[in-house]
């Protein structure tokens, strides 16, 4: 009976790790990276916001790994840019024809007609991404950002 209590709080702790913001689970899983930060910086990323002159460590850590990275340059210096995607759901067309379909049935070769009201004219819907932010480094530090 002594370890019901106990099994419990064990449970409510495992409960509340797993509820911790992704940018709390970064920094935890990358002290080293963060206790580096300048405590300014330290303040924006634990946030989740970013400001020209971080680094890319920091950026990573506030707004996590890049759905896109391209490499590239810009008045010939080399840059490296960062996008973020996110979904939006937007009602596309209908499934089904609206038609029903006919067949043979019945002992004495009688024919039938059925429709299938959920098959026919089903709303669907599309998930369409869209660039909710970009991030721009020159030298592995932030030189533009949007969000």
């Amino acid at each position: 009976m002594k370890s019901l209590p106990a099994l419990f709080a064990a449970a409510a702790c495992l409960l509340l790790a797993s509820c911790a913001s992704p940018i709390a689970k970064r920094i935890e899983r990358n002290p080293d990276i963060y206790n580096k930060l300048s405590e300014r910086h330290k303040s924006l990323v634990s946030r989740g916001e970013v400001e020209e002159g971080m680094s890319k460590q920091a950026v990573f850590i506030a707004w996590g790994r890049p759905d896109r990275a391209f490499r590239g340059s810009r008045n010939g210096r080399a840059m490296e840019q960062w996008s973020y995607l996110a979904y939006d759901a937007v009602p596309g067309g209908w499934y089904g024809p609206g038609w029903g379909y006919g067949g043979w049935y019945g002992a004495r070769g009688g024919y039938g007609y059925c429709y299938d009201p959920f098959y026919s004219y089903q709303p669907m819907v599309n998930y369409v991404p869209y660039e909710r932010a970009k991030v721009e480094f020159s030298n592995s530090k932030v030189t533009a950002w949007t969000r």
